[in-house]
Parts: structure tokens; C-alpha cells; sequence
């Protein structure tokens, strides 16, 4: 989905375990690379159905995109959203940890369980997010670098009404041709989310100059500030401040 300079190959998720490990017990990496060269968001339209009336303070969402580093990311930026926490969706509990997921011979996928209050932005509004600068919604079992069954692209419903909305939207974008190919986002319903370790979470903005950030997701902030400039929220909410007011 995004473009990289020739000079230096991108950063991939893969042979980055031990790296994570030293994060994980502190020790931050900090390499500066070239940024991206541009943009390939799409500007999608929004939903064209409706959308149930809210009927509670907060709803969630459960979303894979690739990596979950950018996804969390992203939707920590959007107005509206009270939590975004990475995890594993689609496996049992027992595989779910980031050793095994990664090896990519489970029924996970790396997803971000966004908790959103629906007064402010929609389940519609979420997902317009989510195909236009999250993630490149036509790539199969990949995402940018990353390849393998955990960096689908992949909605988990978690009430019947979404399922309904996320397969109206799919088949209204796939009309519109807005892709040069076929949307191949698959709606999962009835899966269990899992957070995923404590490392992985605010990775993003814990670890900006970390080369995978640099190179795949800052540019999805900068997408989400450029294309949903209403939407944008400059400082993020961070799974650690969502701990603390709970």
C-alpha cells in the first residue's frame, strides 16, 4: 500500500522479535530512516445506509489491518475514541501471544479492539477510517512488508447490526471500484479479542523512530490528519491513561 524509496529496503515485522524483546525491557531503538515518499490513502465515501440510533455511552469495535502497531495508532489519533488496544482475534486463548501468532499457523489475526463513544463517530465512520487510511483493504494475507494469514484484513463484529453494516459497506465500496482490485476484507463474527502483550501497546508513540513506524504507520497519521481533518486528534489516547481511569 505505500511507497518506499529504492535506496533502502522497508523494514519488515519479521526477524524484529528480539529487537521487541529489548523494547520490551526497556531498551529503545532509535534509528532514523528516510520517511515515505507519498501517500496512497484512498478517500472512500462514507457509508451510504443507516446506522442504529446508539443506545449506550460507549461501543467497540474489532479490527485487522496488517500490523497492529499502525491500526492502534491511527485510531488513537481519532476524536471520539476512548481506547484502542492491540491484540489477537480469530484463534483460541491459547494461542494467543505474539511468539505463536507470529508464526502465523493460528486462526488470529494481529486486530485493535477500538472502544469509541457512538454519539461523536459512528461504527460507519470507524470503518470509512479503517479502509481509507488504516490499511489497504485489497491485499490478501499481507499488509505493506508484513505477509501471512495474522496480517489479514479482517472485521469481527461484535454485534449482529455491525456484521450488517460492515457487509453493506464492503459491497458499496466493491461497486464503486475505488480499488483497482477487489476488496478481500473478510467479516470473522462470533471471534473472541485478546490483548496482545504490554510491549506492543502505544508502540507507536512510544517508539517513533523505530524504522517500521517510520516507514509504514506515521504516514497513516499524517493520511488520517490530511483526509479526516474533522476527525483528527492531535494528542492520542494511550492505552496506559485508559488503565489509569479505569
Amino acid at each position: 500500500m505505500k511507497n518506499r524509496s529504492a535506496a533502502l529496503p522497508a523494514p519488515s515485522r519479521r526477524g524484529f522479535t528480539l529487537a521487541l524483546a529489548a523494547l520490551a525491557l526497556g531498551s529503545a531503538l532509535a534509528l532514523a530512516v528516510p520517511a515515505r515518499a507519498g501517500s496512497e490513502a484512498k478517500i472512500v465515501p462514507p457509508y451510504a445506509g443507516t446506522t442504529p440510533a446508539a443506545t449506550a455511552p460507549t461501543e467497540t469495535a474489532v479490527l485487522a489491518g496488517g500490523c497492529f502497531w499502525g491500526v492502534q495508532g491511527v485510531y488513537q489519533h481519532v476524536k471520539g475514541v476512548s481506547n484502542a488496544v492491540s491484540g489477537y482475534a480469530g484463534g483460541d486463548m491459547k494461542s494467543a501471544s505474539y511468539v505463536i501468532v507470529s508464526s502465523g499457523v493460528t486462526s488470529h489475526a494481529e486486530a485493535v479492539k477500538v472502544t469509541y463513544d457512538p454519539r461523536q463517530i459512528s461504527y460507519a465512520q470507524i470503518l470509512q477510517i479503517f479502509f481509507s487510511v488504516a490499511h489497504d483493504p485489497t491485499q490478501l494475507n499481507r499488509q505493506g512488508p508484513d505477509h501471512g494469514t495474522q496480517y489479514r484484513s479482517a472485521i469481527f463484529p461484535t454485534t449482529p447490526e455491525q456484521a450488517q453494516v460492515a457487509q453493506a459497506y464492503i459491497a458499496q465500496l466493491d461497486k464503486a471500484h475505488i480499488w483497482s482490485a477487489p476488496i478481500v476484507t473478510k467479516i470473522e463474527a462470533g471471534k473472541t479479542f485478546f490483548p496482545a502483550e504490554d510491549y506492543h501497546q502505544d508502540f507507536l508513540v512510544r517508539n517513533p523512530t523505530y524504522p517500521y513506524i517510520v516507514w509504514n504507520d506515521l504516514p497513516k497519521i499524517e493520511d488520517l490528519k490530511r483526509v479526516f481533518p474533522a476527525a483528527y486528534r492531535p494528542e492520542p489516547v494511550l492505552v496506559a491513561q485508559a488503565k489509569k481511569a479505569g
